[in-house]
């Protein structure tokens, strides 16, 4: 049986990854694709347990290696459990932020080492990387007005604009490294505008499989 594809949704807070993943979601099931649909932190019920930990608000300050930590501990979970037999089962996955958000928010926005990263990402996943990487780009106040009207703000949404600037960049580092897995799409059109440039990307993918 085929492998199936692996697709990952990347943005910073406000592109409409929720309702894209949807569009997206509905799109490959109309094609016929067998798929899965999951989103980290999270996707199954331990990891799940680690993203409200992530995610919470609290006294505490929490430290910044025992975040990237965390993140990989609820990945390494997700992925053996979820992620991994779906693909071998000849499945696409559809994943809401993978390891690129990693690079993004606890690499580019906190500061850590990227190599740290990299060791953990290669102890984590070995080989698997994404076929394919949608990054919903908008600019930053705009993301956040957005997120904003939605609900209350958890624990990396409260953070400063000057975080996510730097997880913008982040993003935009990693799409100038390796153009050729990702697809940049302006979040800021309207919703159809959108969604037509992420068909355009999706019959790409489907034309070369």
């Amino acid at each position: 049986m085929a492998r199936g594809k692996f697709i990952t949704l990347e943005g910073t807070e406000g592109v409409g990854k929720t309702t894209n993943r949807q569009y997206i979601q509905n799109y490959l099931e109309a094609k016929g694709i067998p798929l899965c649909v999951t989103r980290e932190p999270g996707g199954t019920p331990l990891a799940e347990e680690v993203r409200e930990l992530l995610l919470s608000k609290r006294d505490e300050t929490v430290d910044e290696q025992a975040e990237l930590l965390l993140v990989f501990a609820a990945r390494a979970q997700h992925l053996n459990q979820v992620i991994v037999p779906a693909l071998e089962r000849g499945e696409w996955v559809l994943c809401d932020r993978f390891t690129d958000a990693t690079y993004a928010y606890q690499g580019a926005g906190r500061g850590l080492s990227l190599s740290t990263i990299e060791t953990l990402e290669q102890l984590v996943q070995g080989d698997l990387r994404p076929d394919l990487t949608i990054v919903l780009d908008i600019d930053v106040e705009t993301g956040l007005a957005r997120a904003g009207q939605r609900a209350a703000l958890d624990r990396f949404e409260s953070e400063a604009v000057e975080f996510f600037h730097r997880v913008r960049a982040g993003y935009q580092q990693r799409v100038a490294a390796n153009p050729s897995q990702y697809a940049v799409v302006d979040a800021g059109q309207s919703l159809e505008d959108v969604q037509q440039d992420i068909k355009s990307v999706l019959d790409g993918l489907l034309s070369a499989s």
